[in-house]
Order: C-alpha cells, then sequence, then structure tokens
C-alpha cells in the first residue's frame, strides 16, 4: 500500500492542506493574467479556464487493500481569438514567463489557423450574473483510513450473501473538481464540486458458470451515499439472482428497463438533439424541433441547477447563464443543446450548454437529467405481461445515431405472467428509436442516483434475439 499524503498528516496540517485546495484565488489571478497576456500578444478577444482535480482512492479485494493512490493537478488553458480565426493552448506550467510565452504561441497559432466564421466568445447580455449556492463542496474530505473501511465494509457485505462465492474487488474513492473561467468581455466565474463514492462487485458460481454483479453509489456529500453494507448488499444479491441463466428463443416481447439502464434511453435522446449533431445533420432527429416523438406524459429535465446534483453548476464554459429546462416537454421535442458557435451555425441562440476541457474549444452537452416519473409502479407496470424481458445490464454500443437504428446486447430476467421467472443472458434487443420513443412508459420509482436518472420504463415491441 501507498500512503497517501492525508494519511501521514496531522489532523491541523490536513485541515490546512483541504482549506487550501478549496482556494482558488491563485487559479483566477492566473486566468485573468493569461487573459490580460494574450491581449497583449494581439488577440482581439481571449479566455482563459483554469482547471483543479485531486482524487483518491482505495481498492480492495479479499479483505486486503490492493492499491491506494492520490493525485493532485491543476491545469490551465487558453483560447484566443484574431478575427475569425481561433486557438486553444494548454499547460500546467506556469512559472516563470510561461504565461506570456502561452500567450505569444497561441496567437501565433491563431494567426494561421483556418477562418471560422461561428467562433467567437459569448454575447454579454448572455453571461451568468447570479451564483446561487448549490451545496456542491463537502467540507468534510474522507482519510484514506475512512476511505479503507467503506471498501472493506462493502466487500464484507458483498461475500456475506448467501451464494456469493469471491469478491471481484470493492473500491471507495473521494475527490474534488472546479473551474475557473475569465474572459475579456469581463466575465469570471468559478466553481468547485467534491465527489465521493463507493462500489462493489461480486461473482458467484464456479468456473464456466460463473456470474458477475456490482452496484455503486456516487454523490457530492458524502452523506448522500448509500452505506457501503448497502452497497455490498445490493451488489452480492445482484449477483446470485443471475446464476443459471437461460437462452430464450428469438421474439418480440415488451422490454422493461431497469432504472439502473433505463437512463440509457434518455442518453441517447441527449444524444441526438446534440447542436454538433445538428449543425453536421448526421442526427436522425436532425428534422424533428417541435415535434410529438413521445406520449403526452413524457417529460425529459435537463437541470444544472439542482442542489447537490452530480453535474450541477451556475454557468458553462463559455459563462453563459444556465437554467433548468425541459428537452421534452408533453412529448414534444423543444430543443438543441447548443454552446454559442453551433448557435450560430444554426442560426439560433445558445442553451447555456458549453462545456470545455483546458486543451479544447466549447462543444455541447448536458447536465443533470432525467426522465420524469409515471403513474403506475413497476409492478404495475409488467402485470399485464404474459411473456417479455426485464433487462438489468446492457453491453455494447449498438445504436446509430445518424439512422436511429437500434441494437444491444443484453442480459436481465424472463418476464411470465406479470412476474420476473428466471435470468436470461446472452440475448440482443433491437428496434428503432421512434417506435421506443413512441411507446415509452414510466414507472413511479424515479430516484436521483446517477448523471442520467429514469425510473423503471417499459417499451412496446422490440426483438429479442435469441436461440
Amino acid at each position: 500500500m501507498n500512503p497517501s499524503p492525508s494519511s501521514t498528516l496531522s489532523p491541523q496540517d490536513s485541515s490546512k492542506a483541504n482549506r487550501d485546495l478549496f482556494d482558488q484565488t491563485a487559479l483566477s489571478d492566473l486566468a485573468q493574467r493569461l487573459v490580460e497576456a494574450a491581449k497583449r500578444a494581439g488577440a482581439d478577444a481571449a479566455d482563459a479556464v483554469a482547471v483543479r482535480g485531486v482524487s483518491q482512492g482505495v481498492e480492495v479485494r479479499d479483505g486486503r487493500v490492493e492499491e491506494s493512490e492520490r493525485s493532485e493537478g491543476d491545469d490551465v488553458g487558453l483560447r484566443v481569438l484574431v478575427g475569425q480565426r481561433q486557438a486553444v493552448v494548454s499547460t500546467n506550467d506556469v512559472s516563470g514567463d510561461a504565461v506570456t510565452k502561452l500567450a505569444e504561441r497561441a496567437v501565433a497559432m491563431a494567426r494561421v489557423a483556418p477562418d471560422d466564421k461561428y467562433v467567437g466568445l459569448a454575447d454579454p447580455a448572455l453571461l451568468a450574473r447570479d451564483f446561487p449556492d448549490l451545496d456542491l463542496l463537502d467540507p468534510d474530505v474522507p482519510a484514506t483510513s475512512e476511505l479503507e473501511r467503506r471498501a472493506l465494509e462493502a466487500e464484507a457485505a458483498a461475500l456475506a450473501v448467501k451464494g456469493v462465492t469471491k469478491s471481484g474487488g470493492a473500491s471507495a474513492s473521494a475527490g474534488m473538481g472546479g473551474m475557473v473561467l475569465v474572459t475579456s468581455t469581463g466575465f469570471h466565474g468559478s466553481y468547485l464540486r467534491s465527489s465521493q463514492g463507493i462500489s462493489a462487485t461480486a461473482i458467484s458460481g464456479e468456473g464456466t458458470g460463473m456470474e458477475r454483479d456490482y452496484d455503486f453509489t456516487s454523490a457530492p456529500h458524502g452523506a448522500d451515499l448509500l452505506s457501503p453494507e448497502i452497497v455490498g448488499r445490493s451488489a452480492g444479491e445482484r449477483t446470485v439472482a443471475r446464476s443459471n441463466p437461460r437462452k430464450v428463443e428469438t421474439c418480440k416481447v415488451p422490454v422493461v428497463f431497469d432504472p439502473r439502464v433505463a437512463g440509457s434511453l434518455v442518453g441517447h435522446v441527449v444524444g441526438a438533439i446534440n447542436g454538433a449533431s445538428i449543425a453536421r445533420k448526421t442526427s436522425f432527429l436532425k428534422d424533428k424541433l417541435g415535434q410529438q416523438l413521445f406520449a403526452r406524459n413524457i417529460r425529459i429535465i435537463d437541470d444544472p441547477l439542482r442542489k447537490r446534483g452530480l453535474r450541477s453548476q451556475t454557468f458553462d464554459a463559455e459563462g453563459v447563464a444556465v437554467k433548468k429546462i425541459a428537452l421534452v416537454d408533453e412529448g414534444v421535442l423543444t430543443t438543441w443543446l447548443l454552446d454559442c458557435a453551433t448557435a450560430r451555425e444554426l442560426g439560433l441562440t445558445t442553451t447555456g450548454h458549453a462545456h470545455r476541457g483546458v486543451s479544447s474549444s466549447p462543444s455541447p452537452g448536458p447536465y443533470n437529467l432525467h426522465l420524469e416519473p409515471g403513474t403506475p409502479t413497476p409492478a404495475e407496470l409488467i402485470a399485464d405481461i404474459k411473456q417479455g424481458f426485464y433487462v438489468t445490464d446492457l453491453i455494447g454500443s449498438g445504436v446509430n445515431g445518424v439512422t436511429g437504428d437500434y441494437s444491444r446486447g443484453a442480459s436481465g430476467f424472463w418476464i411470465e405472467n406479470g412476474e420476473l421467472t428466471y435470468p436470461v443472458s446472452e440475448v440482443t434487443i433491437a428496434g428503432h428509436l421512434f417506435e421506443i420513443f413512441k411507446s415509452m412508459q414510466p414507472a413511479n420509482n424515479l430516484e436521483f442516483r446517477y448523471g442520467i436518472n429514469a425510473p423503471t420504463v417499459r417499451i412496446e415491441g422490440l426483438t429479442l434475439g435469441g436461440r
């Protein structure tokens, strides 16, 4: 085991180290100096991002710590515009006159870059001015010994489940990430977000009859995590339930998605309405804005302002104010996900969905997504299914965003007369996303556990490829 710094510091030193990590003053000053240096070097406009990442994690197996590590790093990126030409540079070395040299190199690169009529900073009228407290930072940073305890407890709980034959390992982690953004148009914003997680994997059976499953929990605040015992027990129970799976004949049946995989359906919607795909006409939804694609009770929400959300923030990567928005409202597709460049290309206004790293220009992406729940319970949702399939795990990525064709490897349970009966593996579920969207029926069991959340979802008439 490699001891992390947090396990060797005194409580007073550890507290001071944490306070230093929470203080973004130096990063803010650095971003401001980069923008000013770019303007001096001849840029017409510029923005700078400074990103902080801190993580520590522990992995255990068979009651022993296998790995313990900690990492910290600050990186900065500078984007400059000379006319309609753009360049992005990044570094983690800002010693000496590195700021000036970085700015000069960026401007020199921009001068020889091709023209792009869509590049540019955000309209100042769209910039965020209010920064509500979303309670994203947990001041209690767990020590390595606490992470070890969580991982070991999760593994022990998984092994205690009858039928579990061995551990696939367990882990616990904690980290923090944040960003400072400064633009030459006067925007200056920053945020910090902590993250903690626990996971466990269990194995049942022997030899070629082994089955494996897992569970995990993650949240910005440690208090919002499921307990290690719940995570481990769930991993064990899921694994044992998969034992001795059967094959099924190829058929066309209702398919019900467990909440753990139902979010993938929301992900396919959001991927298809990404402004970059719409601008390039590579999305099967490119002509569907404003059309009824789902039943009228379907609403898909993107909420960047949810308190303690895994992907919450108060401004996007261009400084634009963000807001809660219904991407699908009463079954109607209402919007694309846009940053400034894709919005200009489409003749629209940015929706505040720009994301970026230090070495890339902005591109659109979502925040906290969820499918609003319906009224039936999961049991009521499957009660009238004579024969069907309940999906608990998806394999592969056989979804074509250009055509909407859907095909995924899957495992789960056979539904017979409204009840889950025996486990099923090595099948394929296939259909078209238009038909999937049209028949989507959500249950009432929505929980906010992931970046994309959905209740149990029923889809009619998918083809199940079996024997």
